[in-house]
């Protein structure tokens, strides 16, 4: 794995169903890219600061997402944790809670987050942006910052209806906000593709997303990452160490499966394409299998 990305690629992990593994995918993605020398950006925008936590960060008196969109004196820069050696945090707290309030009332508020990272986006290869579970004015931030969604989820038939609100969610902030933002991956999370049942469930995702292939659909070019994500105890564990999977169980499957998505996105990734001009783009709603 060899040779630059595009400087400053910036990608939302988005889901607003919590516990589906969009934290552990934005961590361990990201570990496994700095692994590969690639110089990262994680981004915690969850009150909960999760990732914060995952990696062992204590931010102590020092600026987070909250201060970065509430401040307008506070830079990217100076919120940056080193975390791993080409692995960067801008950490989370629970005053993020209130951000929404405190910006009420400030001009172009959805903006925020993509105007400060102006200031870091050519230092890093990718910037990786873990979203709350939810869709309110953080979510709404990270997905005018973002160049492209990807979504974790499990695969379980309720998630279908899920994955079908998000995609109006960014369907509206295309309309109005960020015209260039694309949906290009589903991750299956915590994946058991023994089961009839999971079988059944990528079988209708597949489907959905190869009916909008050919439209000028803000999903229109997403497809199913390759490999899922296993369900794996060890994935599970490492949060409570303040570790990435590479760092508590570096040849556990959980690190073997984020390590190859890794691999596959890069062969992706560091191909170079043609920019193309923005289209008007239509919505649909995803029905339930």
């Amino acid at each position: 794995m060899h040779g630059p990305a595009s400087a400053g690629r910036t990608v939302a992990f988005m889901n607003q169903k919590g516990g589906v593994g969009k934290t552990t995918t934005t961590v361990n993605l990201g570990a496994a890219l700095a692994e590969a020398e690639r110089r990262v950006c994680l981004i915690d925008l969850d009150p909960q600061a999760h990732l914060t936590l995952h990696l062992g960060i204590d931010a102590g008196d020092g600026p987070t997402t909250y201060d970065l969109l509430t401040d307008p004196d506070c830079t990217a820069a100076r919120c940056l944790i080193t975390a791993r050696p080409h692995l960067s945090v801008i950490p989370s707290e629970v005053d993020l809670a209130a951000a929404e309030t405190d910006l009420a009332g400030i001009p172009d508020r959805q903006r925020i987050l993509r105007h400060k990272l102006e200031q870091i986006v050519d230092a890093f290869d990718f910037i990786l942006i873990d979203c709350p579970p939810s869709l309110g004015l953080l979510t709404l931030n990270a997905l005018a910052a973002a160049g492209e969604v990807m979504v974790p989820m499990q695969a379980h038939f309720l998630a279908l209806q899920g994955v079908g609100k998000l995609l109006e969610t960014v369907g509206l902030v295309c309309a109005s906000v960020n015209p260039s933002l694309r949906v290009t991956g589903i991750l299956l999370c915590m994946h058991e593709g023994q089961t009839t049942l999971a079988r059944e469930v990528v079988a209708d995702i597949e489907a959905f997303f190869d009916d909008a292939a050919d439209r000028e659909l803000p999903w229109g070019g997403c497809r199913v990452l390759k490999p899922p994500i296993r369900r794996n105890v060890k994935l599970a564990e490492a949060p409570s160490f303040g570790q990435t999977i590479f760092d508590y169980a570096q040849w556990c499957a959980g690190a073997n499966d984020y390590r190859k998505l890794a691999e596959a996105l890069l062969e992706v990734w560091d191909t170079p394409t043609q920019s193309v001009e923005a289209k008007p783009l239509e919505t649909v709603t995803m029905r339930e299998g």
